[in-house]
């Protein structure tokens, strides 16, 4: 018996020793996490709740819903929500497609000249806003190099930089080297020997792609999608910059109801702002809804 409580004994030491590290362990972490964690409230948290309660409130501070109603009886604010999700749609579809086979290629390099064109990649997804607008402006305006030189040439007849299609023409420029950053490292997954396999049974490359290659980086692709609709969604300074304010889109309107000359209406700003990011979260769970019936296919 005293046997038996002494090895009790050891074992509840011995259990000390290993969880009191643990828990120092747990709390450094914590400590460091502490910094990140004050930001995350001060700018991400605290914003949205007051953004959050502002939706409810009309221009009296009283509780309502006539903030929501508005916007969803003025054709306007409407016409804002469509343009903005035509315009993430279209260039995340292209920036997309665009960007996995730039990442594939870039993968196909060698070392030296891949460290290079990512460095290059690197520089350019801070290319954006009001510099990406005016240059955008210099090269494809009016009067511009480019639109100049395709004139001369022929190629192209009454385009317009400062119309949707200028707009969407710079959204897939800067969802460009945002999506080749994110999907680069996800080829890295494929093992250069699966489509060798493939062939070797029969299939083609084509086969290769459909029955391997895109199931196994999916989850990234959808993920990368995600981030670059969001972007899209989001932009705000490139598309003042190059249109004026005239172009209708969610992020220009919600500024000009609380920093336009013409209507202040924070209520109304805070309700399309709530909006828009009910949009993004929506389309966060039909992409978790889309992974898991992929993986339940590929898992039968």
């Amino acid at each position: 018996m005293e046997n038996i409580l002494e090895v009790e004994k050891i074992k509840r030491s011995k259990k000390i020793n290993i969880t009191t590290p643990q828990i120092e362990e747990h709390h450094k972490g914590f400590l460091i996490l502490l910094p990140f964690m004050i930001l995350m409230i001060m700018f991400l948290i605290s914003p949205f709740i007051s953004t959050f309660i502002g939706s409810f409130i009309n221009e009296y501070g009283e509780f309502t819903l006539e903030n929501y109603e508005y916007i969803f009886q003025s054709r306007f604010i409407k016409q804002s929500i469509f343009n903005s999700l035509e315009l993430a749609f279209i260039s995340t579809f292209v920036g997309l497609l665009i960007s996995l086979q730039g990442a594939y290629s870039l993968n196909r390099l060698k070392n030296s000249s891949k460290k290079s064109i990512l460095l290059f990649i690197n520089m350019l997804s801070n290319f954006s806003g009001i510099p990406l607008a005016f240059a955008f402006i210099i090269l494809l305006g009016s009067n511009g190099v480019m639109t100049i030189l395709l004139k001369n040439i022929g190629l192209i007849d009454g385009f317009d930089v400062y119309s949707k299609t200028g707009l969407i023409l710079m959204y897939i420029y800067f969802q460009l080297p945002l999506g080749l950053l994110l999907l680069y490292p996800v080829f890295d997954r494929l093992n250069p020997q699966w489509q060798e396999m493939v062939n070797i049974m029969g299939g083609s490359t084509f086969t290769f792609w459909k029955r391997v290659g895109i199931p196994v980086m999916l989850k990234e692709i959808l993920g990368t999608m995600l981030i670059m609709f969001a972007n899209a969604m989001g932009a705000y300074a490139c598309t003042l910059a190059l249109t004026n304010g005239t172009y209708n889109v969610m992020t220009i309107r919600i500024t000009s109801y609380i920093a336009g000359e013409v209507a202040y209406e924070p209520g109304i700003a805070s309700a399309m702002s709530i909006l828009l990011g009910g949009i993004l979260i929506f389309v966060v769970i039909i992409n978790e809804v889309m992974l898991k019936k992929k993986r339940g296919k590929y898992e039968k």
